[in-house]
């Protein structure tokens, strides 16, 4: 629970500091991890040395060599001036960090919060409300795994579609956006 404090507050911390112009990088990654990871992981913040697999799912995440690279291009592809709205980045990026699964452990919840930094940023503010984003997805991982398993099918197929992630993410969006209105007519 610290580290999930600790992260909000480093998450607001670089909203407020770069607003819309935030610039990710694989060190913003590992920072994340980082501060998620503490005390949990002795390789907290460093990316995998090792071929990892994910049990029951027919996907298997690149080899540990390809990870800086692949990180690098995700990067590459967030801060590009394509136009693409908040969500299809955050969607993106959720989906694209998992495909790379770029540590040892807690690359979900680095993806989540990744992810919902982005969206933050893009947005130009942190996002008021309860039961973030990040939590909501923990809540109904269901969702979440079938929209990861319909992006990893696009990929094999040779497109990007994370529609149904931005679908999921947007419908959160607009749950936690709605709590702030709710305490406000309590």
């Amino acid at each position: 629970m610290r580290n999930g404090l600790l992260l909000f507050s480093a998450i607001e911390e670089m909203v407020e500091r770069s607003g819309r112009g935030l610039a990710l990088t694989a060190q913003t990654l590992c920072s994340l991890h980082e501060i998620l990871m503490r005390d949990i992981y002795t390789c907290a913040g460093q990316f995998r040395q090792v071929n990892v697999e994910i049990t029951h799912n027919r996907y298997q995440p690149p080899e540990w060599q390809r990870v800086p690279e692949l990180v690098d291009e995700m990067c590459a592809y967030i801060n590009a001036p394509l136009g693409d709205s908040p969500i299809h980045s955050a969607a993106w990026l959720l989906w694209r960090h998992n495909w790379i699964h770029p540590f040892n452990g807690g690359n979900g919840r680095t993806s989540r919060n990744g992810a919902y930094l982005v969206l933050s940023a893009r947005l130009g503010f942190c996002l008021p409300g309860k039961r973030t984003i990040p939590q909501q997805i923990v809540d109904n991982r269901d969702a979440y795994y079938q929209a990861l398993k319909a992006a990893d099918a696009a990929a094999l197929a040779g497109t990007v579609d994370v529609s149904q992630m931005e679908a999921m993410l947007a419908e959160m969006l607009r749950a936690q956006l709605m709590s702030v209105h709710e305490r406000s007519t309590d």
